[in-house]
């Protein structure tokens, strides 16, 4: 920093938004080719692409904040407020699926026979696996939190347990609802509720996965003693994704499964 006349970090040049890019562009045509002609080649290459560029960048930043003393008071300010206004978009990309579901079941149309659910659709019960859930991932809440105020403290062992159980139960959660949509009754083409369920449901699940390599990389990390209890902001965002997460499965629980049904 003592060569700039500035506190801010100008980022080197990277490829990693080029093939960041390839990757989610590969991804998405492998889903598309998938769908339509059961070929998973192109989404498997894709999805390889984007693990291999999520592993490189992420090592890239880890070594500009751990090693090089990049991430000043002031950068790590810019990416707090940059990771609350992310947080706030995703909030609005779950509302619009929420306000589907309400659209659709508080005016229920002719054309799925003015009830809801439709006619046909056997919905989950909310007291079995929806509820084990809700409850998984309420304890990983409790266990995250546990996790920030253990490495406030500067006790690493606590730490460490408490982001390992996190991490086993949002691994657990995924395969919960893996067999839930293995035993489902409908699919996403079953008239607007089946949309609604598995695009609100899967976006949901996709954001458990996402949340949980994020902590699983930030275990990572602290088993390197990477963190400390005054510089530890990857893993602050990290927890504030989880809390998201816990907090949008609590309306979908409650509007979807439980209030929808």
């Amino acid at each position: 920093m003592s060569n700039n006349n500035h506190p801010y970090h100008l980022v080197n040049y990277s490829p990693w938004p080029l093939t960041g890019s390839i990757g989610a562009l590969t991804l998405t045509s492998g889903l598309t080719l998938m769908f339509m002609n059961k070929n998973m080649n192109l989404m498997m290459l894709g999805m390889l692409i984007t693990l291999m560029t999520m592993f490189q960048w992420w090592r890239d930043i880890s070594r500009e904040a751990t090693f090089q003393g990049l991430h000043n008071s002031l950068i790590i300010k810019g990416l707090k407020i940059s990771m609350i206004l992310f947080i706030i978009s995703e909030i609005m990309f779950f509302v619009s699926f929420f306000w589907a579901f309400l659209h659709s079941s508080l005016s229920p149309t002719m054309e799925i026979g003015m009830m809801w659910p439709p006619k046909g659709i056997i919905t989950f019960n909310p007291m079995e696996i929806p509820l084990l859930n809700t409850m998984i991932l309420l304890t990983s809440g409790m266990t995250v939190t546990w996790a920030h105020h253990s490495l406030i403290f500067n006790n690493f062992y606590q730490t460490k347990n408490s982001l390992y159980l996190t991490v086993t139960l949002g691994v657990l959660f995924t395969i919960f609802q893996g067999y839930e949509y293995i035993e489902s009754n409908f699919t996403i083409s079953d008239s607007i509720y089946g949309a609604c369920f598995f695009m609100a449901t899967g976006f949901h699940g996709l954001h458990v996965i996402i949340g949980t390599l994020f902590l699983l990389i930030c275990l990572i990390r602290h088993n390197k003693h990477h963190f400390s209890k005054n510089h530890h902001y990857g893993f602050e965002a990290a927890s504030w994704y989880w809390h998201f997460v816990d907090v949008v499965w609590l309306m979908l629980y409650i509007m979807i499964y439980w209030w929808g049904s």
